[in-house]
Parts: C-alpha cells; sequence; structure tokens
C-alpha cells in the first residue's frame, strides 16, 4: 500500500482528484466506491499479467481522498473475508 513516507520518497506530490464527469453531484460516496473496486480489479488484472501494480495507485490515491477510512477497513476486511458485495 501507498503511504506518505513512499510518497515523499517517490518525488510525488499528490493533490486532490480531479473532477470526474461520471459524478456530477457534491455527493462523491459513489466516486468513492467506484474507485475502491478499480483499485483491486487493476490490482487483480496486473497481478494475472504479472505486471506491476504502479497503474492503479491512481485509484487507490482517488478513493484514500474521497473515502472515509472506516469505510475502506471494513470493505478491505470484507474483501480479505470473502464477504465483500462489489465485484472485483
Amino acid at each position: 500500500m501507498l503511504d506518505c513516507e513512499s510518497q515523499k520518497s517517490s518525488g510525488r506530490k499528490w493533490t486532490t482528484p480531479p473532477f470526474d464527469p461520471r459524478f456530477p453531484n457534491q455527493n462523491q460516496t459513489r466516486n468513492c466506491y467506484q474507485n475502491f473496486l478499480d483499485y483491486y480489479r487493476c490490482l487483480k488484472a496486473m497481478d494475472r499479467r504479472g505486471k506491476s501494480p504502479e497503474p492503479c495507485q491512481y485509484y487507490q490515491h482517488v478513493f484514500r481522498s474521497l473515502c472515509p477510512k472506516s469505510w475502506v477497513q471494513r470493505w478491505t476486511e470484507q474483501i480479505q473475508d470473502g464477504t465483500f458485495a462489489g465485484k472485483i
């Protein structure tokens, strides 16, 4: 997982996620959830191809910026337990 220390060492400066026209309203709950799903789908696809998960970091940055930590923790636990309702 990407954390603040690895952001500093990589020289990247993360900014606020850009506007996504799929989610034009102020409520960003669906945007949060969709980027969470996209991140795990990306990881799965990259692992299947034997490639680096580097391209997936964008989705991780967006969902970490938009989603409450409690949601991310709960969803991650559900993925690990095999009870997550989303299709990854």
